[in-house]
């Protein structure tokens, strides 16, 4: 707890800097579509505090690697935590924002939220195209008294690189066998032959509302602007269950990120119960040593005030907040970043 201390008044002093090396040109950030809205509601709340503005482009993951590797924008936005040797490669650090879920949802007449079940072998399945009728015994079998339509399922998937599809897949990876040799866990997969395609999560939204019959995955936050219909899932404790912010809690309370800190694993599938089975972080990629303070450091100073000012508005934007301790380890990573002369770029930490 005192090094948390720590990391609150290192902040506390970074952001009283804010006036000595203030920044006239907008923060840019890109990547996550499935982040857009917490940075949307964190940008705002910051400008109004600050008078800094943040630019936010809504790409999606791959999109938003590839400019932070390029160094087009002051931060880039992923909800996958590249590996050890990649950013070591590209020069980058990695931390957590929030955590949030993936829903699969649906487009079908007079089935409202909640009232469709489904099982991760049978998801997978329709996701493999092996199944392909709505009424389909497997799909019977789960929802004994539901009126299924006679209707084809009509998948709708990603068509850009995506975080929320590599979340997706790992979880489908760990609940069926044949996943993983046919399709793999990546932001974009080879999909059969049929499905529809459309870009990030405002993408799919918009898509299965337009698309009777349909089913794709979305993040929670999407889900509920855009009253989405997901369906209920069973967690490995053999628990039907909604997505919701509790279950990500629980699903949290699970993992290693609560036990050592550690936010390098996926939160996919998780025991327990209540447990959301496709539960995700999302991360900020900054510059490990870099070359442009003047637009790494308002990056670094946006992120420290949201940690400080942000719980309120993760909750508000259908996010879960970190724990503790992983937002103290996310505190330390921002206060590694060094110019090219090696020394803290407006950062004095001590105490660890």
């Amino acid at each position: 707890m005192y090094k948390y201390r720590v990391f609150l008044s290192w902040a506390t002093a970074v952001l009283a800097a804010g006036s000595a090396s203030a920044w006239a040109e907008p923060l840019v950030g890109a990547g996550s579509s499935a982040a857009a809205p917490i940075y949307r509601s964190w940008g705002a709340a910051y400008e109004k505090a600050t008078g800094h503005k943040l630019v936010y482009e809504s790409a999606g993951s791959s999109a938003g690697m590839r400019k932070i590797r390029a160094r087009e924008v002051g931060y880039g936005a992923s909800d996958v935590a590249p590996a050890p040797a990649e950013l070591a490669k590209d020069g980058l650090a990695v931390f957590p924002i929030a955590i949030t879920g993936i829903a699969p949802v649906v487009n079908l007449p007079r089935i409202t939220e909640g009232q469709l079940r489904l099982n991760g072998r049978v998801l997978a399945r329709i996701f493999m195209g092996q199944i392909t009728q709505w009424n389909a015994p497997e799909i019977a079998e789960l929802n004994h008294g539901l009126a299924l339509p006679h209707l084809p399922i009509r998948v709708i998937v990603r068509s850009d690189g995506s975080g929320t599809t590599y979340n997706y897949t790992d979880y489908l990876a760990k609940v069926h066998p044949d996943w993983q040799g046919q399709f793999g866990v990546k932001t974009s997969i080879a999909w059969p032959e049929g499905f529809l395609a459309a870009k990030g999560n405002e993408g799919v939204a918009k898509a299965v509302r337009e698309t009777q019959g349909g089913i794709t995955y979305a993040d929670y936050g999407y889900v509920k602007e855009h009253k989405l219909v997901p369906v209920q899932l069973m967690n490995q404790a053999g628990e039907f269950v909604s997505p919701s912010n509790e279950g990500f809690r629980a699903a949290l309370a699970a993992s290693d990120w609560v036990r050592s800190g550690d936010f390098t694993t996926t939160l996919t599938n998780k025991p327990g119960r209540g447990v959301w089975p496709i539960t995700m972080g999302t991360f900020a990629l900054v510059p490990l040593v870099t070359a442009k303070p003047q637009e790494t450091l308002p990056a670094l100073k946006f992120f420290a005030w949201s940690f400080q000012h942000g719980d309120e508005l993760v909750q508000q934007s259908n996010f879960v907040r970190l724990p503790t301790r992983v937002q103290a380890t996310a505190f330390k990573i921002i206060a590694s970043v060094k110019d090219q002369a090696g020394n803290p770029i407006g950062m004095q930490v001590s105490g660890f």
